[in-house]
């Protein structure tokens, strides 16, 4: 297929290419033209803006960092929109308010453009192998058409309902990672505080039922210090206010994302941002005098 791919940062960039990999022919823009090399090497046409894009493939994708930036690329000057012809489907991958992604479509929509949100889980790794998980809302039979394009990047591939319906799915998904980030760098710092090898106690914790694959993969890079961004801090922390702010919207008590959420705030004001989100086992031992002190 003809796709147009417009974001191509940590995870739009392997997505993009695990794309021109199936076969399908890419055409990019990005605001930074750095980031568009590495996909112009591997064949991908050269776009100068949004709209160029739209003019050269029926159907795009946008990933993002937030809901302003989704409304830029897609309905701002020489957006989506602008080159949009008949029939063309959007995708919008980003991580964003269910509100804001109904509007955004509701917009696009007076326009003639159909949009599906579809936020993803996996962090870099899986955007790079092809097995992240996309949530999708949105029309039934514009999901059908793209679901093939889909399937190259993702190992599971769902529609959850109308539209926003995506977001929330995520919102779900950013309340159990986050939540489990944070219990896991407890368990291990507790550990540590307690003068036991945290690595054994993660080695036992994993036949039990505390067993989940963020103590496998995230307590394992915790364990070896490795806090380079899959997954930034500070875009977890975006997460989780999305997460506060819909809770607040719906009139939800949320308490343990609500506690998750200010650690993420604190990880952030300590200057970590920009380190993956394991890095919270940093911040709690600086808390408690430890390593990361």
């Amino acid at each position: 297929m003809e796709v147009g791919f417009i974001g191509l940062g940590l995870m739009g960039r392997p997505m993009a290419l695990n794309l021109i990999k199936a076969g399908h022919t890419v055409h990019v823009w990005s605001r930074r033209r750095a980031s568009m090399q590495p996909l112009l090497e591997a064949g991908a046409g050269d776009c100068a803006s949004a709209a160029e894009v739209a003019r050269r493939a029926p159907l795009t994708i946008s990933m993002v960092a937030d809901a302003p930036d989704v409304e830029q690329v897609t309905l701002g000057p020489d957006g989506v929109a602008d080159g949009a012809g008949a029939g063309h489907i959007h995708v919008d991958m980003s991580t964003i308010a269910p509100a804001a992604a109904q509007k955004i479509a509701g917009a696009l929509a007076g326009r003639g453009v159909t949009m599906l949100d579809a936020p993803v889980s996996g962090g870099e790794v899986g955007a790079i192998a092809g097995k992240l998980t996309i949530m999708v809302g949105g029309d039934a039979a514009a999901f059908d058409k793209v679901r093939p394009v889909l399937e190259a990047m993702g190992q599971s591939v769902t529609l959850i309902g109308a539209s926003g319906a995506g977001q929330v799915a995520k919102a779900c998904n950013q309340i159990l990672t986050g939540v489990g980030v944070a219990a896991v760098a407890e368990a291990l710092n507790f550990a540590t505080q307690s003068g036991v090898d945290a690595a054994k106690v993660r080695e036992a914790l994993l036949g039990g039922f505390a067993y989940s694959r963020i103590l496998e993969n995230h307590g394992q890079r915790m364990l070896d210090r490795n806090f380079k961004p899959g997954f930034k801090a500070w875009m977890h922390q975006k997460d989780m206010r999305i997460v506060m702010e819909e809770a607040h919207r719906l009139g939800l008590a949320l308490p343990a994302s609500a506690a998750a959420t200010q650690m993420f705030n604190a990880l952030v004001g300590s200057g970590m941002g920009e380190e993956d989100s394991i890095a919270m086992l940093k911040l709690l031992e600086r808390m408690s005098g430890g390593e990361g002190a």
